[in-house]
């Protein structure tokens, strides 16, 4: 296992994060405690210690079933749950969304299916547009100074919103955005626009949520043979299997080739190489491992290049005018060249 600080946080977390949506009965993707433990213990025997739940995954079994499973070691793992959207049939419109209501009452009972004294990571798992930034802030400050949760997370939420929560924290010595959780691939790229910047001013750790594109990056499609990687989303296909999409999927099954590893492992080590974290989901251990071996595949320039190319995406207006040859010229009084300026973005 390899491992790196989770944004300013401190915390020591694997390169590979276990994602556990199919701990548990209920779905067709789920599986049994039984079957959850055998990719849990593959996991953890290979070293990993950041794990990854929400308070719905299959109705909040998920959350049991990782409470008992890290109980044998809990001070190894570094526990991460999320909360904001209800759990299936709970009937009552304030169990649901951002505000201190909601986020109270999901505390406390992710913390009580955990069966732990703390959580490690807790994350806002959506944004609601209905709650005021500063309220959902502040009472996630508030559960940090009661020594439930130790770092705040936020998932699928616009990067003005997590800007905002950051100044907040700055501005009154709240705690700080430790993480976002956000859909990142080869085949989805979109907060490289906004998100990553953001993360990269705030020093924010990403964890990146199907990162094999619900099995299109796996060669399930596009080798006609199912693939190895045995990612959660497969069954939950929520990007479009389109010509886009499918040039991407050949052309990684090419390096992969090229490389004598299959297709999964090449996508995996994309993601890890841009700083990102990804969140895997097995249903048996030897898929896991298969992840797992992401971890020792270092991309070279040229191949990272390569994918990059062939995965690129429109950054659009303001980013791409930045690179016109006129505002090079104006913007920079013609010594663009010269000036060298470091981490620049957005080459000619």
């Amino acid at each position: 296992m390899r491992y790196t600080i989770l944004g300013r946080s401190g915390l020591r977390v694997a390169k590979i994060a276990l994602g556990t949506m199919t701990f548990g009965p209920g779905a067709e993707w789920s599986r049994t405690e039984a079957e959850s433990a055998a990719v849990f213990d593959a996991y953890a025997e290979a070293g990993g210690n950041f794990i990854d739940t929400a308070n719905m995954y299959t109705g909040g079994e998920s959350e049991r079933i990782v409470g008992r499973l890290v109980a044998r070691d809990r001070e190894r793992f570094v526990v991460a749950t999320k909360y904001g959207n209800a759990v299936p049939g709970a009937g009552d419109a304030n169990a649901a969304g951002m505000h201190r209501k909601s986020l109270r009452q999901s505390i406390d009972a992710s913390l009580k299916r955990l069966a732990l004294d703390y959580i490690d990571l807790f994350t806002v798992h959506w944004w609601d547009f209905t709650t005021p930034i500063d309220e959902v802030h502040r009472a996630l400050d508030d559960a940090v100074s009661e020594g439930k949760i130790l770092h705040i997370g936020l998932s699928d939420v616009p990067a003005w919103v997590v800007s905002r929560a950051q100044a907040l924290s700055d501005l009154r010595g709240w705690a700080p955005i430790a993480a976002m959780q956000l859909e990142y691939s080869l085949v989805q790229r979109s907060i490289e626009r906004e998100h990553l910047p953001l993360a990269k001013t705030y020093d924010i750790g990403i964890t990146a949520w199907s990162p094999l594109a619900g099995g299109i990056l796996t060669g399930k499609y596009t080798r006609g043979t199912p693939g190895s990687g045995g990612n959660r989303m497969d069954s939950m296909q929520l990007q479009p299997l389109d010509d886009r999409n499918r040039r991407i999927a050949e052309k990684l099954d090419a390096v992969a080739d090229r490389l004598g590893v299959n297709s999964s492992r090449v996508a995996l080590a994309w993601t890890i190489a841009k700083g990102i974290i990804p969140i895997v989901g097995a249903t048996r251990p030897e898929q896991l491992r298969e992840n797992l071996a992401a971890l020792d595949l270092d991309l070279d320039g040229a191949t990272m290049a390569e994918l990059d190319a062939a995965s690129a995406i429109d950054l659009g207006h303001p980013y791409q005018m930045v690179g016109w040859e006129m505002q090079m010229a104006l913007g920079y009084g013609g010594m663009f060249d010269q000036l060298q300026i470091p981490g620049y973005p957005f080459p000619r």
